[in-house]
């Protein structure tokens, strides 16, 4: 009986380390995931700003000409 107590114990204890171990992983690909996403957003904003770039380029070699003629 006491070794049927005792195993009773380990596995609730073994039970208790997976359910944590469990919410460990969940959080670690919650992590992944979402850097995931902000690595894609940094990307899209890098287009944007590249866009601006060439844009404001674009502008100050039309004003340049203009007052150079």
């Amino acid at each position: 009986m006491e070794i049927l107590l005792a195993q009773s114990r380990e596995i609730d204890c073994l039970k208790a380390e997976v359910a944590s171990l469990n919410e460990k992983l969940e959080e670690k690909e919650l992590i992944m995931s979402r850097s995931g996403s902000i690595a894609e957003a940094s990307l899209e904003l890098n287009r944007v700003f590249e866009a601006a770039q060439l844009a404001a380029d674009q502008y100050v070699r039309s004003i340049r000409m203009r007052y150079s003629e």
